[in-house]
């Protein structure tokens, strides 16, 4: 929610055919929904803050505001604020189940909104302002926001106990009302709202004890869901506005490329077209729909300079970042211990590719700008990034840059970017008119910000009954962090997200060092977050090369993990769940099939994912089973925890087997799903979680599955094949049985074959 609802579209103004076509059938689509320089202040609280009266002024001066996060109106409605973007995550519903546990409301008798944008009232510290990313949301509010319900709560109490000439201690809530036992008198929240907007703000609160908790650790529904599943909420692809039109753009192929020229005769003769406009490196066809934009786009002929990226290939990359991992000048990440003289050493080089976000929701941005005001509509991450850059643009003040969040369809770390609202600030500064920019999936995937790759030199010296004595690691890989937020880089320019989960493992071992040699990308070539973000790949090449190890000293690749987890009994029972789930050694397994597993502890949960794996003998992988436990500390909602893991994993799983953004030219060869793919439906496994259950604070969820997919399947693979895949994705033609099976898998690439998998 803006803090100027009078221009968002009214539910009549939002009129499409994907939600009429939900609507009128009763349909539902299913799918997973699943910023800038240095780091900007944050600091969210329970407690009244800065800014804070603005905010509520803004919304309407509820009579009952006691902080950022709660509403209360004297006819009892309640809206909660919520200060992280929904993307699928379910984080609307967790973190409405905080605030309404302590304030003792149900689900059912809320509303939940999206936050203004503000560091100040809605930043997450551990990221330093107004982010949703890193798997932080819960675990950065868990205590804030239970606070802040019962801040209003104890207020409310206090009105009802002054009414009533009673001791408050006397009095309870329940559904949104507060009880007198004794008297048998009860008033509603709403009757309260004014008497308890007036009262001073507690100096400490009593947080509920665990035992009396009614919502949280519950297996609740979403709050969100009957709406989408009515196609009743507005994402920002369904914005509408009078007045609007819609571009379709296209940007120079090549990488950093620039816009030339362009004759828009052609398209300005196609019914519909508007305006055909550009900026430094991109072409913007507007019409009265999206149809006759993409229609004029395409009968332009533009002329671009391709720039230095020209001749750009993918191999031209990985052969600079080997030398980079093998010559170039490291970061000490964490040294302990020396490298033993005795000893067997072992070494294996992993590398994995770059990686697009491909969301479900192509990027797309509405704006509206005009001499003393910006108006955005986008489902962003980052909103305060989105107010900035729309300044500068603009040359507007800041406070005249109005965003209104939108749900997002699917973020993964795409939407922490600015770039396409840059795009569509600079095209609508342009015309006197609102329009929205949608980009193609073919434009979103050809244009995204990528995962770096990484090359890792990975070094083991182990005793005789194979047990490390000394870890190293050597990785390479470009730098998210020194790009997104420079000023969060350490002292000595290391980038930490380079070395997450190398730094600290879950295993004992005595000796280690790690290393990080920066290796930029050529200009134009702009890497970003991607779901998982450092334990995506460091844990591929550490589980592998774990696994590795336990096959060299010819152990049980779960007996060798238990032996080095001795000292780490959260992580133990995390592996001995899935072990015990999934029947490890219970049973023989069929030629070709096997078991990998991966542990590890990103984001501040323990996980451990068993991958039950058959290998064709043409090389085709079909996942049979997996098996995830997972230690995340106190649970929020159970539905979400397993619905958030499986779709992790699955998210890991595609991305393993199918996925690799590859150069040509200087161009992304990659453009949609047919060669960007994902696991269909009938290829997805049956997918367990077990959590296990404890008191522990909240660890993160939303990427703990991707992180630990690509390791259970290489490791699954391994164990079905004896092939240990060294770098992503999975290379079916290393998994082929005979020379025969290797013919036909020739024939499908040629096209001539039919896959029989």
């Amino acid at each position: 929610m803006s803090n100027d609802t009078q221009h968002l579209p009214t539910d009549e103004s939002i009129d499409i055919s994907r939600r009429r076509a939900l609507q009128h059938t009763g349909l539902a689509i299913a799918f997973l929904w699943l910023g800038g320089s240095g780091i900007a202040s944050a600091s969210i609280s329970a407690r009244r803050q800065p800014g804070d009266a603005e905010a509520a002024a803004a919304d309407g001066n509820p009579p009952f505001a006691p902080n950022a996060f709660i509403r209360i109106d004297t006819d009892g409605s309640i809206r909660l604020v919520m200060p992280s973007v929904e993307m699928g995550q379910a984080i609307y519903t967790g973190m409405s189940m905080m605030i309404a546990e302590e304030l003792g409301v149900g689900l059912d008798q809320i509303k939940v909104e999206a936050s203004p944008p503000s560091d100040q009232l809605y930043g997450i510290p551990a990221l330093g302002g107004q982010i949703t990313g890193g798997s932080t949301s819960t675990r950065a509010t868990w205590p804030v926001l239970r606070e802040a319900g019962a801040v209003a709560r104890t207020l409310l109490v206090s009105a009802a106990a002054t009414q009533w000439q009673v001791d408050p201690s006397t009095c309870s809530v329940d559904r949104g009302a507060v009880h007198h036992q004794a008297s048998g008198r009860s008033a509603s929240y709403g009757s309260l709202a004014t008497a308890a907007g007036k009262l001073p703000l507690p100096d400490k609160v009593q947080l509920k004890d665990p035992k009396d908790f009614t919502l949280i650790g519950k297996p609740l529904r979403r709050v969100d869901s009957a709406d989408k599943v009515k196609g009743a909420t507005q994402f920002g692809i369904d914005v509408r506005l009078p007045g609007m039109k819609v571009a379709a753009v296209k940007a120079c192929p090549t990488l950093n490329g620039k816009f030339v020229s362009v004759d828009d005769k052609p398209a300005r003769a196609i019914p519909g077209v508007v305006d055909v406009i550009h900026t430094e490196d991109s072409v913007a066809v507007i019409g009265d729909h999206f149809w006759a934009a993409k229609r004029g786009l395409e009968a332009l002929d533009i002329q671009w300079n391709l720039g230095e990226n020209a001749k750009l290939t993918t191999q031209q990359l990985r052969d600079a970042l080997a030398d980079s991992a093998q010559n170039g000048k490291s970061i000490v990440a964490k040294e302990v211990g020396k490298r033993p003289e005795g000893g067997t050493t072992v070494a294996s080089t992993y590398q994995l590719p770059m990686l697009a976000h491909a969301t479900m929701e192509p990027l797309n941005t509405t704006v509206f700008v005009t001499s003393d005001k910006c108006e955005i509509w986008v489902g962003t991450q980052v909103p305060m990034r989105v107010v900035d850059v729309a300044a500068k643009i603009t040359g507007l003040a800041a406070d005249k840059v109005v965003v209104h969040n939108q749900y997002l369809g699917g973020g993964f770390g795409r939407r922490l970017e600015t770039d396409s609202v840059e795009q569509a600030v600079a095209i609508a500064k342009q015309v006197s008119y609102p329009v929205k920019v949608i980009w193609t999936r073919e434009e979103d995937i050809r244009h995204d910000r990528v995962r770096p790759m990484y090359h890792d030199l990975l070094t083991a010296v182990v005793d005789a009954d194979g047990k490390p004595l000394w870890f190293g690691d050597r990785t390479s890989g470009g730098t998210v962090l020194g790009r997104w937020a420079p000023g969060a880089m350490g002292k000595n320019g290391l980038d930490s997200d380079a070395v997450e989960c190398l730094v600290e493992t879950p295993y004992d071992i005595p000796n280690t060092k790690i290393e990080w040699i920066r290796h930029d990308m050529p200009p134009g070539l702009v890497v970003g977050w991607w779901r998982g973000v450092g334990p995506t790949h460091n844990l591929f090449s550490f589980e592998s090369f774990i696994d590795e190890l336990a096959h060299k000293a010819g152990k049980d690749p779960l007996a060798y993990r238990q032996s080095l987890l001795q000292k780490n009994p959260r992580s133990l029972k995390v592996l001995n769940t899935a072990a015990e789930k999934i029947g490890w050694g219970s049973q023989p397994l069929p030629a070709r099939v096997g078991r990998g597993i991966a542990l590890g502890e990103p984001f501040g949960s323990r996980v451990c994912a068993i991958v039950e794996a058959e290998v064709t003998p043409q090389g085709e992988v079909v996942m049979r089973k997996a098996v995830v436990a997972l230690d995340c500390g106190i649970a929020i909602n159970i539905s979400s925890i397993e619905a958030q893991v499986q779709g992790g994993l699955l998210f890991g799983l595609s991305a393993a087997l199918y996925s690799e953004i590859t150069l040509k030219n200087g161009a992304i060869e990659q453009s949609n799903f047919h060669d960007y793919r994902n696991l269909r439906i009938n290829q997805t496994p049956v997918v367990e979680v077990h959590r296990i259950e404890n008191d522990e604070a909240p660890g993160g969820l939303g990427e703990v599955g991707t992180a630990i997919a690509a390791p259970a399947l290489a490791n699954a693979i391994f164990a079905a094949t004896g092939v240990r895949l060294y770098k992503l994705p999975v290379d079916r033609t290393l998994l082929v049985q005979s020379g025969d099976a290797m013919q036909h898998v020739v024939s499908l690439e040629s096209g001539k074959g039919r896959d029989v998998a």
